[in-house]
């Protein structure tokens, strides 16, 4: 099993009120169907059914006792699978395969013309920064660069090239010296 599918099959069991109820009612004490049934005013085949649901992830299982089943949670396999599925690493996981840089992409699509040229320096921060890492990969990491030839590269984008250059330099993403006689892709 993968780790969303896992992830995704916990979700479900748990992704019911009633589930949640007997989770919650056999946390406390262990109940046969039928207990269950009265407690939550449902028929003994819903409960079954919740049952089912639950012992099929391991939260749940039963135990025979004369003529009835009695569940009971399993609160071990509950700790072992809370550390386990809702650790940092196993939800950054289930990300993985999400473009990253498609927030990115969107905003340079929207604000660029066919030739590259920017229509317009976006005003809201966050798609200025979007544009800004755009626009420094024009830039080699490790080489310097005098203002003039900024001006230059920073013209293909926009004819303000002084607001480009001050919003890099701003934004982290170039460095310069201190009279601005050198500039630099930030590592």
């Amino acid at each position: 099993m993968t780790e969303n599918t896992e992830l995704l099959t916990m979700f479900k069991a748990l992704a019911d009120a009633n589930r949640l109820k007997i989770v919650g009612l056999l946390a406390g004490q262990p109940y046969s169907v039928e207990e269950l049934a009265a407690l939550l005013g449902l028929k003994a085949s819903t409960v079954s059914h919740h049952l089912a649901r639950l012992v099929k992830v391991g939260l749940v299982n039963a135990r025979a006792e004369g003529y009835y089943s009695v569940y009971q949670l399993d609160k071990s396999a509950l700790e072992t699978m809370s550390r386990s599925l809702f650790s940092p690493e196993k939800i950054t996981s289930t990300a993985e395969d999400v473009d990253l840089d498609a927030y990115d992409h969107k905003v340079v699509a929207d604000y660029t013309r066919r030739d590259g040229s920017l229509k317009t320096i976006p005003a809201q921060r966050k798609k200025l920064d979007a544009v800004l890492r755009h626009v420094v990969q024009a830039f080699e990491t490790g080489k310097h660069y005098n203002e003039k030839r900024v001006n230059e590269i920073l013209s293909a984008y926009h004819e303000d090239t002084a607001s480009l250059r001050r919003e890099l330099v701003g934004a982290g993403l170039m460095k310069r010296e201190r009279d601005g006689s050198a500039y630099w892709r930030a590592e």
